[in-house]
């Protein structure tokens, strides 16, 4: 269990960030048109897995923005924004955004595992059942290069570190 805030006010997740160098869990993700992805779909590609609790908060808007620009830069790399959203919503969110360079996933289908193989369900506090800010960045193979959990929910992640993971 890691320990985060939101709002200043202490939560917590129901476990830990998978270890840098240990293979990535497998997920059960949704996509805009009802399809399921799961981590081979990425096979042979860099990942960087952009979680957030929710399209509809700012901080989880503005990352999207940030990572959608910056994904128009990077070769064989796909960034991937996973939060609980309906792809419905999602797909709202990036037309109208003009969010066109990032795969924005759901994983309101898959029972909490995603949150559980990641670490990221929150498990108590106003957010309970959300994921936590994270960012997990995945080379190749499919093996953990760098992982961080933003220590407030309301704070964005550190871009350029997950963006020198990649190296």
């Amino acid at each position: 269990m890691a320990k985060i805030t939101l709002g200043g006010d202490e939560i917590n997740t129901i476990g830990e960030l998978p270890v840098a160098g240990s293979d990535a869990p497998d997920f059960l993700l949704v996509s805009k048109d009802m399809k399921e992805v799961t981590l081979a779909n990425y096979h042979g590609q860099k990942v960087i897995l952009n979680i957030y609790p929710s399209i509809d908060t700012g901080v989880c808007a503005m990352s999207t923005v940030r990572f959608n620009s910056e994904a128009s830069h990077l070769e064989n790399t796909r960034i991937v924004c996973v939060s609980g959203d309906l792809p419905f919503a999602l797909t709202r969110y990036c037309q109208a955004e003009g969010i066109e360079n990032l795969d924005n996933l759901s994983n309101f289908r898959d029972g909490g595992n995603f949150g559980k193989r990641y670490g990221v369900e929150i498990i108590d506090g106003g957010f309970k059942g959300l994921n936590a800010r994270a960012v997990v960045v995945i080379d190749e193979e499919g093996k953990v290069k760098y992982t961080e959990l933003v220590p407030e929910v309301g704070q964005e992640p550190n871009y350029e570190a997950a963006l020198s993971a990649l190296n």
